[in-house]
C-alpha cells in the first residue's frame, strides 16, 4: 500500500502500466497518421492502426481515472530534495500536467471520434457514439484540434518527467527512480502539496489552448476550396434543402452532404406534356463526409480540384406514384444516364420534393484504387430534398 513515506504496489503498477500504454499509443498515432491510403491494402492497414490507437486511448482514459481516484485516497512521499524549491515546483507542475493530460487527451480524441462518422472504429462492443455528443463536423473539428494540441502538452510533460527521473538517477544518484520500481524502497517525508503547481499546470493549458484558438486550430479548413456557383434563373426558387450521400466503408454507413448547389427548375403541375426540367449544379468542394472528407475530395475520388462541379440535367416526367427526373449526371467528365424518382407536394406556391437513388461509384471513376468492396462498397445512396417557391 502507498503510505505517506513510500509508494505501494498498486501505485507502482498504475505508474508503469500507464507508461507502457502511453509509449505505445503515441507512436501508433504518429505512424498511422503518416501512412498512405491509396489502395485497399494501405487503407486497411492505416485504419487498423488507428483503431488500435483509439481503442488503447479509451483504455488509457479509464486507467487514468482509476489511477487518479486511487491517488486521491492516498498520501504520497515528498521529493528527496525539498530544499530545491524551484525544482520541486517544476516536478509537481509536470505531474499535474501529466494527470490532466491522461484524461484530457484520450477524452478529446474520443469526442472527436464520436462526433464524426467513418474510418477506424473503436474495437469494443458498446458502439461508437457518446451521450450528449452530436454528429457534427464543427464539434468534431474542435475536439480534433484540442486532441492534437493537448497531445503535444502530454508529450512535453512526459519528456520532462523522464528527463527529471534520469537526472535524479544518473546525476543526483538518489533513490527517486528506484523507489517507483517494485520492491522495498527507502522511506521519505510525506508530500505537502500547494495550489501553485496545479494552478501552473492549468495556466499552461489555458495559454496554449487560447493560442490554438487564435491560430484557427479548432476551425474546419477544407483541403479543397469550393468553387463559387453562378446564380441561376428559375421558375421555382429553392428556399432550403440538401443533397446527401451515404457510402459504406468497412461495412459501416458514412453520411455526408454537399452544402453548395443550385437548381434551375421549370415545372407546370397542370401540364400533361413538357411538365418541366431541372438543371442542378453541385460544388464538389462543398462536400463534408465525416472523417473521410479529404480522401473523398482527392484525385482518386471526386478530384475536386480538377473537376470542381457536377451537373444533373434532366427532364421531369409524370410517373404512376409520383414523378421522375430522367436525364444525365456528369461527375469527373463521366456522363451517365440517371433516373431519379421523387415525390412532390404542392401547397399554393410552395413545393416540397423528396427523392433518392442508388448509384455505382465505378460508373464515375470514383475510387478506382478501391477496385473491390473490401473497404468501400460500390453502391452510393443519394438522397435529395428541397422546398421551393414559385417565382412571381
Amino acid at each position: 500500500m502507498t503510505t505517506a513515506t513510500t509508494y505501494g504496489f498498486v501505485t507502482k503498477t498504475f505508474h508503469w502500466l500507464t507508461a507502457l500504454l502511453i509509449l505505445t499509443v503515441i507512436p501508433l498515432g504518429v505512424i498511422a497518421n503518416d501512412l498512405p491510403y491509396d489502395t485497399n491494402a494501405e487503407l486497411a492497414r492505416k485504419a487498423q492502426l488507428f483503431s488500435v490507437h483509439k481503442t488503447l486511448g479509451v483504455f488509457i482514459f479509464f486507467v487514468a481515472l482509476a489511477r487518479i481516484l486511487w491517488a486521491m485516497t492516498r498520501s504520497k512521499p515528498a521529493g528527496l530534495h525539498p530544499e530545491r524549491k524551484a525544482e520541486t515546483l517544476l516536478a509537481d507542475t509536470v505531474h499535474w500536467l501529466l494527470y490532466a493530460s491522461l484524461v484530457a487527451v484520450p477524452l478529446t480524441g474520443w469526442i472527436h471520434h464520436a462526433a464524426t462518422t467513418g474510418f477506424a472504429p473503436i474495437w469494443w462492443p458498446f458502439g461508437q457514439d457518446l451521450p450528449l455528443v452530436p454528429k457534427d463536423e464543427g464539434v468534431s473539428k474542435t475536439f480534433a484540434g484540442l486532441h492534437w494540441l493537448w497531445s503535444k502538452i502530454l508529450v512535453g510533460a512526459l519528456l520532462a518527467h523522464i528527463a527529471g527521473a534520469l537526472k535524479h538517477h544518473f546525476i543526483d544518484k538518489d533513490a527517486t527512480l528506484r523507489r517507483m520500481w517494485f520492491g522495498r524502497s527507502e522511506p521519505a517525508p510525506a508530500h505537502r502539496g500547494t495550489w501553485v503547481a496545479p494552478a501552473s499546470a492549468l495556466a499552461v493549458y489555458l495559454v496554449l489552448s487560447l493560442g490554438g484558438a487564435a491560430a484557427g486550430l479548432y476551425t474546419a479548413r477544407p483541403a479543397t476550396a469550393s468553387v463559387a456557383l453562378a446564380e441561376v434563373s428559375s421558375d421555382w426558387a429553392v428556399q432550403e434543402g440538401e443533397i446527401a450521400l451515404t457510402i459504406t466503408q468497412f461495412d459501416a454507413p458514412v453520411t455526408g452532404r454537399f452544402s453548395e448547389w443550385t437548381a434551375a427548375i421549370t415545372f407546370d403541375e397542370t401540364a400533361t406534356d413538357d411538365i418541366g426540367a431541372v438543371t442542378t449544379t453541385i460544388a464538389i468542394g462543398s462536400l463534408t463526409l465525416g472523417s473521410v472528407t479529404d480522401q473523398a475530395l482527392g484525385a482518386d475520388f471526386f478530384a475536386a480540384e480538377t473537376f470542381p462541379t457536377a451537373t444533373f440535367d434532366a427532364e421531369i416526367l409524370q410517373a404512376d406514384d409520383g414523378y421522375l427526373a430522367e436525364g444525365t449526371l456528369t461527375i469527373k467528365d463521366n456522363t451517365v444516364p440517371v433516373t431519379l424518382p421523387f415525390t412532390l407536394q404542392i401547397d399554393g406556391d410552395t413545393a416540397t420534393m423528396e427523392g433518392s437513388i442508388t448509384l455505382d461509384r465505378r460508373d464515375f471513376a470514383i475510387g478506382d484504387s478501391m477496385n473491390d468492396e473490401t473497404n468501400l462498397a460500390f453502391a452510393v445512396d443519394v438522397a435529395v430534398r428541397l422546398t421551393a417557391t414559385r417565382s412571381q
